[in-house]
């Protein structure tokens, strides 16, 4: 089981300065990775809550803390690929992965808020079509002299787009639908669970993948299953105690029978704590609780 911890990126602790210092302690740590996420708008009177309300850009965040670590690995889980073009995305996460020394690892998905979709000038229908044909076309740009494309949605002139990654980074995709499921068996190095994900099944969309994956003539067991690890630290001994919610012992616990359920990388995300990655709570409180938490949840 690989562990990985949240970087600040929502809220009123996520500052310059938190994301280096939470970043460069769980390189200390030990921790595998540091993740980040993207939220690209938040339409006025939604209900989604306020960790979604102020949220920084991942490619920018991880870029910065490219530069004041030098270990650990760099995740995003994910970005959305409907909001940008694959030549666009291709040359960012190329030039990450240069700045990082390849400890990028590229958590992808298609997104699910209308507003975003027509901020972005981009249909809500056919994202799963769309999302195969990006991932198609970001490991072209990343491996082929010459990349020419002619598709349902994307469309390239005979161009090079260098410098190319000396090695790609591993591309994880997103999504909680059987078919985004079986998406991510035939195409991905790996499946990232989303923050609503219900843990106690997660088994069952492990599942899923690994047999689109035996299907597509892959192998199952070289996929990563990445959880974002909703942690709440709270009083022992509640009832009906969510995973990943109570005290460090528990949660601890909880990380292994994750593991025992086939997850292979689990990161504690306290920016969906809404006493911490909340725009109104006091970021010297939160980041003196991260602390705590990263001590206590080291591998």
């Amino acid at each position: 089981m690989r562990i990985g911890f949240a970087v600040p990126v929502s809220g009123a602790w996520a500052t310059p300065g938190n994301m280096a210092r939470v970043a460069r302690r769980a390189e200390e740590l030990g921790y595998h990775e540091v993740w980040t996420f993207q939220r690209l708008l938040y339409p006025q009177g939604h209900p989604m809550g306020a960790v979604y309300r102020s949220v920084h850009d991942p490619v920018v965040t991880l870029a910065y803390l490219a530069g004041v670590t030098s270990r650990v690995r760099l995740g995003v889980a994910v970005l959305n690929m409907p909001f940008s073009s694959p030549a666009l995305m291709a040359k960012q996460l190329a030039s990450l992965q240069a700045v990082s020394g390849g400890r990028l690892d590229a958590g992808l998905g298609l997104g699910w808020l209308p507003e975003e979709f027509a901020a972005s000038g981009v249909p809500f229908d056919g994202r799963g079509r769309r999302g195969e044909e990006f991932v198609q076309l970001l490991r072209r740009l990343w491996s082929e002299e010459t990349v020419e494309h002619k598709g349902e949605f994307y469309e390239l002139p005979p161009v090079h787009q260098d410098p190319k990654p000396l090695t790609p980074p591993p591309i994880l995709l997103g999504g909680s639908a059987e078919a985004a499921l079986r998406r991510a068996g035939r195409l991905a190095d790996g499946w990232i669970s989303s923050s609503r994900e219900d843990l106690d099944r997660i088994d069952e969309k492990i599942y899923i993948v690994k047999e689109a994956a035996r299907a597509a003539g892959r192998d199952p067991e070289a996929l990563r299953f990445v959880t974002r690890g909703v942690t709440l630290v709270r009083p022992a001994g509640a009832l009906r105690r969510a995973p990943l919610t109570g005290s460090f012992e528990e949660i601890r616990q909880d990380v292994a029978k994750l593991g025992a359920l086939g997850v292979t990388d689990v990161f504690h995300d306290l920016n969906f704590d809404p006493e911490i990655g909340s725009p109104d709570a006091d970021p010297g409180a939160s980041m003196n609780r991260a602390e705590a938490a990263l001590e206590a949840l080291a591998p």
